[in-house]
């Protein structure tokens, strides 16, 4: 808010702003405080990696494409291609250089997709919409053919199948569950503080500028190629570090067809859920998408075990969730990271 519209609050509406703008950093600090002391003293090893790795993982990847499309207002379906990229090269990484630290693997396998990202963004240039969708779909299957017919990539394994190395960051050994939880939590806490300076910054206005009206843009001198390429980068470099996340502290093993189209379209519709052009929608879409299906299983064990063939469940949670996501974007388009906004403006008053 401005400093004139400020000046024009009443006494008690000024009282409430600053308050607010007092709340919001003790807000986060509040929350990473719980992240980092409660749920390691309260979580289990179900949770830390049914549960929680597998939110903080999307989250991340969603935030790497929510820069892309919510705020520069690229499309793309090759998120998923761009997560294998990064979890093979930083797999590779590992491998090939003695003493290479976890966490510089994990720099370079999202630098690396980054490349890859700049690549499949240059079609951006000239095409939008659809037509770059179907651009950055390539990226998917492109990069799933390599990565099952160049063994080299995963170390001459005839499947295509890698497995995570021992993760050990700074001497101390994350490989428990709830080491693995720290990891993924750290890198997204930086990731995802950077990212909010980001959108923040001139880089992320100019982004907002493009995806407004790329012509006037342009006009008012912004370099539309820079943008949109540095877009597609940084998206990468978020996915391609989700990705070594999801292979190194999630999955454990994983193969190249663990990188599917399903995941892009499962990233995509975390961000669409979630709210596009929101830091914190990625969160709540991705908190939407891990939750929903394990409490549609809890009901579906509790009520209709033996009552209903499990085959036909599982058909009705995969409808149900379907249709979940369809009466929730008709309901509220702008997603929950809109909803969450509107519940907090009518606490605070």
């Amino acid at each position: 808010m401005s400093c004139v519209d400020v000046e024009g609050l009443s006494p008690g509406s000024l009282r409430i702003h600053r308050l607010a703008a007092l709340a919001s950093p003790l807000r986060w600090w509040a929350l990473l405080a719980v992240a980092f002391g409660v749920v390691p003293l309260l979580g289990t090893d179900y949770w830390f990696s049914a549960i929680l790795v597998p939110f903080l993982v999307l989250s991340l990847a969603g935030l790497g494409l929510n820069l892309l499309t919510g705020y520069a207002g690229q499309l793309s379906l090759g998120s998923s291609a761009f997560m294998a990229v990064g979890a093979f090269a930083s797999y590779n990484f590992l491998l090939r250089v003695p003493g290479m630290p976890l966490l510089v693997s994990l720099v370079l396998g999202g630098l690396s997709a980054a490349l890859l990202g700049v690549l499949f963004g240059l079609p951006s240039l000239r095409i939008k919409g659809f037509y770059l969708v179907v651009s950055t779909l390539a990226a998917q299957f492109f990069v799933q053919w390599a990565l099952t017919r160049i063994s080299w990539l995963s170390n001459d394994n005839s499947s295509g199948v890698i497995s995570a190395p021992r993760l050990f960051v700074m001497g101390i050994d994350l490989s428990s569950p709830a080491g693995r939880y720290f990891l993924s939590l750290g890198v997204v806490v930086i990731l995802t503080v950077l990212a909010r300076n980001l959108v923040n910054s001139a880089t992320g206005r100019s982004w907002m500028a493009v995806r407004d009206m790329d012509t006037a843009a342009a006009v008012m001198g912004i370099r539309i190629l820079r943008s949109k390429l540095l877009a597609f980068a940084i998206s990468s470099f978020y996915c391609g570090v989700a990705g070594a996340l999801w292979a190194f502290a999630y999955l454990g093993t994983v193969e190249p067809h663990g990188f599917d189209l399903d995941r892009s379209f499962q990233i995509l519709f975390i961000i669409i859920i979630g709210g596009l052009g929101s830091v914190a929608g990625s969160f709540f879409g991705a908190a939407f998408i891990v939750l929903l299906p394990i409490l549609l299983d809890n009901v579906a064990t509790t009520f209709f075990s033996g009552v209903v063939d499990p085959g036909h469940l599982q058909n009705a949670q995969k409808i149900l969730f379907g249709s979940s996501i369809i009466l929730f974007l008709v309901k509220e388009p702008e997603g929950l990271a809109r909803l969450f906004r509107d519940f907090r403006q009518k606490v605070v008053g």
